[in-house]
């Protein structure tokens, strides 16, 4: 399965929307990072190229956390998938309102391509926020609570069965000064690892 082509099928194609342009088993994903927002270039992105920030960034998160990953493609033959909340790039420091609204149909239908999925790891402030959406239109509720991800470390939090990990942003400058966050995330990943494994 394509990711993208499956996604344009339904919502056809447009110039503002970056997709995973990826081929898949979907049978065989277990996890989903969600990340914040694509990067403004799409060769950066997780699936872009293999020197891509955003890969160079998520490799040494897997690494720190004990696993023997050097490629995105290790990463996906262990059964985790990387996709982004926001779709469009953001042009100010925060993200526009509107590009997540337009974003989340893409997300929603993106995750229901994978039937197997037992883990979703939310990395950051937004992909919680999006995540909340998803679950509020499906169940009428938010299920992250609206609190800081901190006090939420040793909660248990679950949704259709799957548990969710509410996380920190997995990319950016800010990775490089938050020793702190960056010692959390690996934790995290090392959770969602023992779940899977």
């Amino acid at each position: 399965m394509n990711v993208k082509k499956e996604l344009e099928t339904k919502y056809g194609t447009t110039n503002n929307i970056y997709l995973n342009d990826i081929e898949i088993d979907p049978f065989t994903i277990k996890a989903i990072m969600i990340n914040e927002v694509v990067p403004a270039n799409p060769f950066h992105d997780f699936y872009g190229s293999s020197n891509a920030d955003y890969v160079k960034t998520a490799i040494s998160l897997f690494q720190k956390a004990g696993s023997e990953f050097f490629s995105i493609d290790d990463i996906l033959q262990a059964g985790i998938y990387i996709t982004n909340a926001v779709k469009t790039p953001k042009t100010e420091y925060s993200i526009e309102k509107r590009y997540i609204e337009n974003s989340l149909p893409y997300l929603e239908t993106e995750l229901s391509l994978f039937p197997n999925i037992k883990v979703i790891m939310l990395m950051g402030d937004v992909s919680k926020k999006v995540f909340n959406m998803i679950a509020k239109k499906q169940q009428g509720k938010n299920i992250i609570p609206s609190v800081s991800t901190y006090k939420l470390r040793n909660s248990k939090i679950y949704y259709k069965e799957m548990r969710i990990i509410p996380s920190y942003i997995m990319t950016g400058g800010n990775l490089l000064i938050e020793k702190s966050k960056v010692n959390m995330i690996t934790k995290d990943i090392t959770t969602m690892l023992n779940i899977i494994n």
